[in-house]
């Protein structure tokens, strides 16, 4: 049982893609940081079922759970210590979301901002304004909403696209609240203004969808390879350079000391060459991922230890939504015809 002191900490990872440097760096290990203190009960699930909004391919879908289970294991994320879980191994959740969405106004799924821009875009293009437009990306916050109150997610660690989701489950929640009493604890977002935003190989925000990461854990290799595409400018050896908009300088703050960081930004002024900088940059961030590349190897090696971690973690995470969902059910009148 967890300590009642502690805050009910819930975050989900979406099934959708190869883990890279912005991620470990913006969400993973913070996260984990997290996990390992003893004020937050943690909440940790892969997000297949919302992967399913942007992505139909099963063969990536499957191939991305085990590279992210496996990731955030290999990073030192403690199965004793938190409920790490697949959304797909509780089905608690999708009764749950139903429940939800028929206390949910479609007006407030209208002012969502996924749904918005696709109707903004389909406008653009000429398009129907629902083009395209499935029934898993407009009713995504409801999905978000049973995930946060299945569990009594407290506190919600999110990126200020996501601030609007965390409010509609709060709103949700207040709602049938009102109706039905109180089962469900109202979720705050919470945003990390200390998290770094990497910059990917073209100077945009590290994204899968700007193809510009820098992959997690491939081999030296590909990692030095990676890192040597980084875009710079033009400014020669010798010419000092300004770190406040290189973004060599950028990871290398992320994972260096302030020391280290203090160094480099010497080494900038003095003019260190973009190649100099990057060969450090490589042996830095290379260092740091040594040890838990190896174990991701390994992981990646021994799937029916991931699974057993994870079956293991929906247990857990079933011992809390079965009997939420029972107590949910019977005050909106399905219950035994007994009672």
């Amino acid at each position: 049982m967890s300590n009642t002191k502690q805050a009910r900490v819930l975050t989900g990872i979406t099934t959708t893609g190869t883990p890279h440097l912005g991620n470990y760096v913006g969400a993973i290990k913070p996260a984990i940081a997290a996990s390992a203190g003893d004020d937050a009960d943690s909440f940790l699930f892969l997000a297949d079922y919302h992967a399913l909004i942007k992505n139909h391919d099963p063969l990536q879908i499957h191939q991305s759970s085990v590279e992210i289970a496996a990731t955030w294991l290999a990073l030192g994320l403690d199965p004793a210590k938190v409920t790490f879980y697949r959304q797909s191994d509780v089905p608690e959740i999708m009764e749950l979301c139903w429940v939800l969405s028929c206390w949910t106004a479609k007006g407030l799924m209208n002012r969502a901002h996924a749904y918005k821009a696709a109707v903004q875009a389909n406008e653009a293009a000429g398009e129907d304004n629902d083009f395209a437009v499935t029934m898993g990306l407009f009713s995504y916050p409801v999905l978000m909403a049973a995930d946060i109150l299945m569990f009594g997610g407290q506190r919600i660690p999110v990126g200020r696209d996501q601030i609007q989701h965390v409010e509609m489950a709060r709103d949700i929640a207040q709602r049938f609240n009102h109706h039905y009493g109180e089962h469900f604890a109202l979720p705050e977002a919470v945003v990390a203004e200390d998290v770094a935003v990497l910059q990917g190989l073209d100077g945009r925000k590290m994204s899968k969808s700007y193809n510009n990461t820098i992959p997690l854990f491939d081999t030296e290799k590909k990692l030095r390879k990676s890192i040597n595409k980084i875009k710079t400018n033009l400014l020669e050896p010798g010419e000092p350079k300004d770190p406040e908009t290189s973004t060599v300088f950028q990871i290398w703050q992320a994972f260096s000391s302030k020391q280290q960081a203090q160094s480099m930004r010497e080494e900038f002024a003095n003019g260190i060459a973009w190649g100099e900088a990057k060969k450090q940059l490589f042996e830095l961030v290379n260092v740091e991922l040594t040890e838990p590349r190896t174990r991701y190897i390994e992981l990646l090696a021994d799937r029916s230890s991931l699974e057993k971690t994870l079956q293991e973690g929906a247990e857990k995470a079933r011992e809390v939504s079965r009997p939420l969902l029972q107590k949910v059910k019977a005050s909106i009148g399905l219950r035994p015809m007994t009672s």
